[in-house]
């Protein structure tokens, strides 16, 4: 007959736990607290403070800052979680010197540290400068999606949240009128309409108050974008895994060890216009860790979200030897066209497209005649030339329009416009190099970078810029911003940056 121990997990049993003990050289734990102890100013953090001669004593932010980075690169964005970390994980006891804080008193610091967390991301990137960290050789943009502390059932432009606010008013006032048709419901029921016409009543009034008290965004053309009642600083995003509300959250690394050196969070605004404030931004941020001229020799990439004639031309005044890709770029690449997978993915994504929306006839489909200062449209219809615009960069365009009653009784009226005319026909703009003109910026970037030079160091960006957020939202966890407003969220943004910068380091730092 088989003998085993005995089962004794019912018993208790005290451990004697040394806390020095628990944080080990070499790891992200070590080399955080031996940062924060030894090289970041917190001064900065005593302005929130004037206790001294009252009140309960404060959480020391040396501890505050502690077991929230090392939380974040854990993946624990919850505050509640955090605390809960701080009673049950050793680790984490180690870091605070055994003290407990309140979820409340963690939310509240993350939030304070808008004017408090650029200069500590500076002071880590300085320890990143010393330790030979920063290559100064190229730099890479790029964007991450991440979905906020906002629900994107709230979003709209100022006319659909009208209409949204008179759809619940009608459902709430179906609720009453059944109330007065029939006489006769259960209380139970009668409990269950008068909760959901309370709720209804309640959304309708929040809406109705944010169109109040608040202006229609504009987007860049002008035209009105959707805002977000829980949030007015978040905008909704297309990404490869769907539509999400949240930040676009922006940085610029470095080539030899993916050193975050810049990092920014956008909303509504989109990629191109992020570009130069970033450059700009970047370039105080080194001159203050002690580089003189940081763009001196060095070179810079991005993909074709930051492409435009104004950034192109932003980027000649700098000293940055500039690698942007257009968004025609891998179809001129001719290892491009021979690749399979390449061909198969344009063409699942062109079906993708055209269920959503019709291909509308481009300029490219009319016939110009620059000789004759002719124009047919793709139905062979001659159009009446109206206007010719000199441009700066050294290109005419030559505009033609076509009359209404042509356009109305087109066949292909449904592919060359997207809404049935009502004052004029069809107008497009075609555009010529002007003879003995300079090329554009956009047209020397495209001779640049189609060259192999240019293919070979626009295809460092990948390994620069990619991994930094494969890290930072996969490997870490940290895919998720718990605050609203673009203060705040841009204050936990660099809080996740912080953290890729110091995991860097734990390796100099023993």
């Amino acid at each position: 007959m088989a003998n085993y121990k005995p089962d004794e997990s019912y018993q208790n049993k005290f451990i004697p736990i040394d806390f020095s003990q628990q944080v080990v050289p070499g790891t992200f734990e070590y080399a955080l607290a031996h940062i924060i102890d030894n090289h970041l100013d917190l001064s900065n953090f005593d302005q929130w403070y004037n206790n001294d001669k009252g009140g309960a004593a404060a959480y020391p932010p040396s501890v505050m800052l502690k077991i929230i980075l090392f939380a974040y690169s854990r993946g624990y964005i919850s505050s509640r979680r955090i605390a809960n970390a701080c009673e049950t994980n050793i680790v984490f006891m180690s870091l605070s010197g055994d003290i407990q804080p309140h979820y409340t008193s963690i939310a509240s610091f993350v939030s304070k540290m808008k004017d408090q967390i650029e200069p500590l991301f500076t002071e880590v990137l300085l320890i990143c400068d010393q330790e030979n960290l920063i290559g100064h050789n190229m730099f890479s943009i790029d964007g991450c999606k991440i979905s906020s502390n906002a629900s994107k059932e709230w979003s709209g432009t100022f006319e659909e949240l009208g209409r949204k606010e008179a759809k619940l008013r009608r459902a709430s006032q179906r609720i009453l009128k059944r109330h007065q048709e029939q006489d006769s419901l259960k209380e139970d029921e009668i409990h269950h309409d008068l909760k959901q016409k309370e709720k209804l009543d309640k959304s309708a009034n929040k809406l109705k108050e944010f169109l109040a008290t608040n202006k229609e965004k504009l987007g860049s053309r002008g035209t009105p974008v959707k805002s977000n009642i829980t949030d007015p600083d978040s905008a909704k995003m297309t990404t490869s895994k769907g539509i999400l509300q949240g930040f676009n959250g922006i940085a610029i690394s470095d080539s030899d060890n993916q050193i975050i050196c810049q990092a920014n969070v956008c909303g509504s605004v989109g990629e191109q216009q992020t570009l130069r404030p970033a450059v700009e931004q970047l370039n105080e941020t080194l001159k203050k860790i002690g580089i003189e001229s940081p763009f001196e020799g060095a070179k810079f990439s991005a993909d074709s979200g930051f492409h435009s004639e104004k950034n192109l031309e932003y980027m000649a005044t700098t000293e940055l030897d500039c690698y942007i890709a257009d968004t025609g770029y891998r179809s001129r690449n001719p290892l491009f066209k021979d690749s399979v997978t390449y061909q198969k993915e344009k063409v699942k994504k062109s079906k993708k497209r055209s269920k959503y929306k019709v291909k509308i006839f481009s300029p490219d489909d009319f016939t110009f005649n620059l000789e004759k200062m002719t124009c047919q449209c793709p139905a062979n219809k001659e159009m009446r030339h109206c206007a010719t615009i000199n441009n700066e960069n050294g290109k005419v365009s030559y505009r033609f329009i076509h009359e209404l009653i042509k356009c109305k009784s087109c066949s292909l009226l449904n592919q060359c416009m997207k809404r049935i005319p009502k004052i004029t026909g069809r107008q497009v703009s075609i555009t010529r190099k002007l003879a003995g003109g300079d090329d554009s910026f956009s047209d020397k970037m495209k001779v640049k970078i189609d060259s192999s030079a240019g293919r070979r160091e626009y295809s460092k960006r990948l390994g620069t810029i990619e991994p930094v957020f494969g890290n930072m939202t996969v490997n870490k966890g940290m895919n998720r911003f718990t605050l609203r407003g673009k203060e705040k969220v841009n204050t936990q943004w660099q809080m996740y940056c912080l953290v890729h910068n110091i995991e860097k380091l734990r390796h100099s730092i023993q």
